[in-house]
């Protein structure tokens, strides 16, 4: 064909070139292995990639004009390749695979403007290897009897690669024996299938094919696929028992020909099962027969006649083969218990039979532990084994009593036990109420019996009577007369009859004023008691509450008296005397005996005064002094005409009770000056308090004696030591024997008080015998009566302190006034004490 399409061109160009003198292009045939010309011969690898450069078309014009290129393809058909007209670069476009399509027909061309030249040209795609083996007949099942002998052949595996060369040839390897070349699949050497153990086995075939180039590279495509190898039963396996172990049971209420239990067996070869043929070997002792088709285990006779409370039946099976005789067979065990059917509850019984209300009376507050034995309790059930098992519950006041035992198999006899005796009481409870319990526990049934228990309490003396408080408090008015009620008490006993009454009684040392009625628990006073707050206004004492056994509690009673205004202000005079310094007041004082404010509080004003409108009163402390102008005798004497200055004073005290009383007191007022000697003003400041005068005196005795003991004893020493005196035998011989005592009787409304005498005879005594004792304080003497005061109308009055009136000593400070006469005497009388003192020792 190239000698003619060569012929065919040369003839062309001949033509051409003889009519026109134009010649067309032509390609160069550069042959098949060159990669530039007219593509002839031209073959691609199927693995080229899309874009590569595969061929550039060359060719040239006779008259040296340029030319272009193209390529075309039949109508309908892919285009793989394109050019590029000016350089005849020739590009993959689309994907080749050999196996689909191993040749391409194109035409290619080529013109210089006026002559164009086509050329029909094959390209051939070369393989590579890119297939993967594909196996044949897929899905690969096959049977196999489960009894093939070991090695035998039971498949072919078949596979095909579409590659050529190595790439196309297939080998098969797995984890079976198979024939690496044929793919014929055997069982492995010392195997064996069964079909009771695997029915089914599922073979991976890897199909291998022997390698070659794609894209440049080496490698090798393999292929997979599971075979199903399923095992075909045959018989050679025993019949097998389902739901084993078997166990049937024999109840009271079964008849003849009752259905005990069924057993089931299938063939061991479950592909193609055989019936089922049963028998009982041993075990029925005649009582129970098996229907041998079905298995069904029947009773011969009635559950009375039994012997044996378990029974266990060999029961055989096996296949039946053929109509002459079994194949294998196998054997099993059927327990079957005789039990009892749980048709009685529990029940609960008394001395008198059947019985479920129980009664009980008991004292209250039984010991803990203790049984009580007056309930008789016995509980039952008929049923047997674990039909028979129950419980007892005691449903009540949470854990007063118990029951035991807790738990019961057929039949017990009941006891309650006390937990909590503090619970048990008459008091709160005259009878409790407990629910008695008893339910099965394994049974489904769940059968109760229930039984009522009621303990009627008796009372005992368990409490001691209490008072409502601890203490009470009451308050009377003094002067309320004999068996006035002051206070009730109350104190209760929860003890019933006589347990609970309460008698009261009365004692302490407070309680000698009043009396308790024993049974209402009145407080009230004696008849002949008279309560006055001003001699005594608290009283306390205690009440007891006691019942009829002695037990008994206390409570403290408070009574005050309450004070009542009963008593007037009184004076201690009703004429008093004061002597009153110009600028210093005098104070009065009334007392009122009423033991409490306001009773004994005391206002006092001034109802009269003569002259009038001179004093003022201080309303709380009874002060009187002159109006405040009132500041010199010459003052006084302009407003009277009396040169005595003696003026009279109406007081009245008021107390500020309800009602209010008040007394009146005329008080004679003597106005003087201020006294200028230090003794006389201190004895007018002390006018209303004699006993600071007596006491300052007394001091100022007592101090000279201390010293002239001091300078006696001092002196004695000094004479001893130096013997210029005589022994004190002698001296004191010389001493008088009888001492004159003298009292100091101040006028205060009381009788004297003797002070003893100075010195004692005592002191006579030897000094080396003993130690002279204290001398006790001296008596005061008689005071005299105040020298008259006369003045004279031609010269200036001297003030002289006086003493008017007296006051009682103890009850107030008041006390008469000491005139410069009675400093004198009492002055007089000490020094001339001292000086006999002293002549004793000199």
């Amino acid at each position: 064909p190239s000698v003619l399409w060569a012929g065919g061109v040369v003839l062309g160009l001949y033509l051409s070139f003889s009519a026109q003198s134009d010649f067309a292009p032509y390609f160069y045939d550069n042959g098949a292995g060159s990669s530039n010309g007219n593509m002839a011969l031209l073959s691609i690898s199927e693995d080229t990639s899309i874009g590569t450069h595969v061929y550039t078309l060359n060719g040239s014009d006779p008259e040296g004009e340029p030319v272009t290129y193209g390529m075309t393809f039949d109508k309908g058909s892919k285009e793989y390749f394109s050019v590029e007209p000016k350089s005849g670069n020739v590009t993959l476009i689309q994907t080749l695979d050999r196996e689909v399509q191993d040749e391409i027909i194109a035409f290619v061309t080529i013109t210089d403007g006026r002559n164009k030249v086509v050329e029909n040209v094959r390209v051939f795609i070369t393989d590579a290897n890119d297939e993967k083996p594909e196996f044949l007949n897929l899905p690969l099942i096959v049977d196999v009897p489960e009894d093939a002998a070991s090695g035998s052949s039971i498949y072919r595996v078949q596979a095909v690669d579409r590659d050529l060369g190595s790439g196309g040839s297939v080998s098969y390897y797995l984890q079976f024996t198979i024939d690496g070349h044929s793919g014929v699949l055997r069982i492995r050497s010392g195997e064996s299938l069964d079909y009771e153990l695997s029915r089914t086995h599922f073979v991976t075939v890897v199909a291998k094919d022997g390698g070659g180039k794609y894209h440049g590279k080496y490698q090798v495509m393999t292929s997979t696929a599971i075979i199903t190898i399923n095992v075909l039963d045959t018989q050679d396996s025993p019949p097998v028992f389902v739901g084993t172990p078997y166990f049937g049971f024999v109840y009271e209420v079964s008849v003849p020909g009752s259905e005990i239990f069924t057993v089931f067996a299938k063939d061991g070869d479950q592909n193609n099962p055989n019936a089922m043929h049963y028998s009982i070997l041993s075990g029925s002792d005649g009582f129970f027969i098996i229907n041998s088709s079905s298995g069904c285990i029947s009773l011969t006779s009635f559950p009375v006649q039994l012997r044996n409370e378990l029974y266990e039946l060999k029961v055989k099976v096996a296949a039946e083969v053929g109509p002459d005789g079994f194949s294998d067979y196998s054997i099993t065990t059927v327990t079957i218990r005789v039990v009892d059917l749980n048709n009685h509850p529990p029940t609960f019984y008394g001395e008198n039979g059947q019985q479920n209300h129980f009664e009980l009376t008991m004292y209250e507050h039984p010991p803990e532990g203790e049984i009580l034995r007056g309930l008789k309790i016995t509980v039952n059930d008929s049923d047997q084994g674990a039909n028979a098992k129950f419980r007892l519950l005691l449903v009540g006041p949470s854990r007063v009593l118990r029951v035991v035992p807790q738990t019961v198999l057929n039949e017990a006899q009941v006891t309650i036990i006390v937990e909590n005796s503090t619970a048990i009481d008459y008091e709160k409870y005259q009878f409790l109420t407990f629910k008695l319990l008893a339910v099965e526990i394994d049974t489904p049934e769940r059968f109760s019996a229930t039984a009522d228990i009621v303990i009627n309490l008796l009372d005992t003396n368990d409490n001691i009577p209490k008072f409502s408080s601890e203490f009470y408090i009451a308050r009377i008015p003094e002067n309320s007369p004999g068996g006035s009620n002051v206070v009730s008490v109350t104190a209760t006993d929860p003890d019933s009859g006589l347990w609970g009454a309460v008698k009261y009684s009365i004692y302490g040392s407070g309680a000698d004023l009043f009396l308790i009625h024993p049974t209402s628990g009145i407080i009230y006073t004696q008849p002949w008691a008279s309560l006055d707050a001003e001699v005594k206004s608290k009283y306390n004492f205690y009440v007891k509450a006691e019942d009829t056994e002695g037990k008994y509690s206390l409570a403290e009673v408070f009574v005050t008296v309450l004070d009542q205004n009963d008593h007037p202000p009184e004076f201690n005079q009703n004429f008093l005397e004061r002597t009153m310094i110009i600028g210093a007041p005098v104070k009065i004082e009334a007392v009122d005996e009423d033991a409490e404010e306001p009773n004994n509080l005391i206002e006092y004003s001034i109802m009269k005064a003569d002259p009038d409108n001179i004093f003022d009163i201080n309303t709380s402390t009874g002060e009187i002094k002159l109006k405040p102008y009132i500041k010199s005798m010459e003052i006084v004497q302009n407003i009277t005409k009396q040169k005595d200055c003696r003026w009279s004073v109406v007081v009245q005290a008021r107390d500020r009770g309800s009602p209010s009383f008040s007394t009146t007191a005329v008080v004679k007022i003597d106005i003087t000056e201020t006294v200028s000697r230090p003794m006389a003003a201190f004895l007018m400041q002390s006018r209303d308090n004699p006993m600071k005068a007596l006491g300052l005196a007394i001091s100022i005795i007592t101090v000279m004696v201390l010293v002239t003991v001091m300078i006696s004893t001092i002196i004695y020493f000094r004479n001893t030591k130096s013997n210029r005196i005589t022994p004190a035998r002698r001296i004191i011989r010389k001493r008088p024997k009888d001492q004159r005592s003298w009292t100091f009787r101040p006028r205060f409304g009381r009788s004297d008080q003797s002070f003893g005498k100075f010195f004692t005879d005592d002191e006579t005594s030897d000094n080396h015998s003993s130690p002279r004792a204290k001398p006790p304080a001296p008596s005061a003497p008689v005071l005299p009566p105040p020298p008259p005061v006369h003045s004279r109308p031609s010269e200036r009055l001297r003030s002289v302190p006086t003493v008017s009136g007296s006051m009682r000593s103890g009850q107030n400070k008041d006390g008469s006034g000491i005139s410069s006469a009675l400093v004198s005497e009492l002055k007089m009388r000490i020094e001339q004490k001292i000086n006999e003192a002293n002549q004793v020792f000199f």
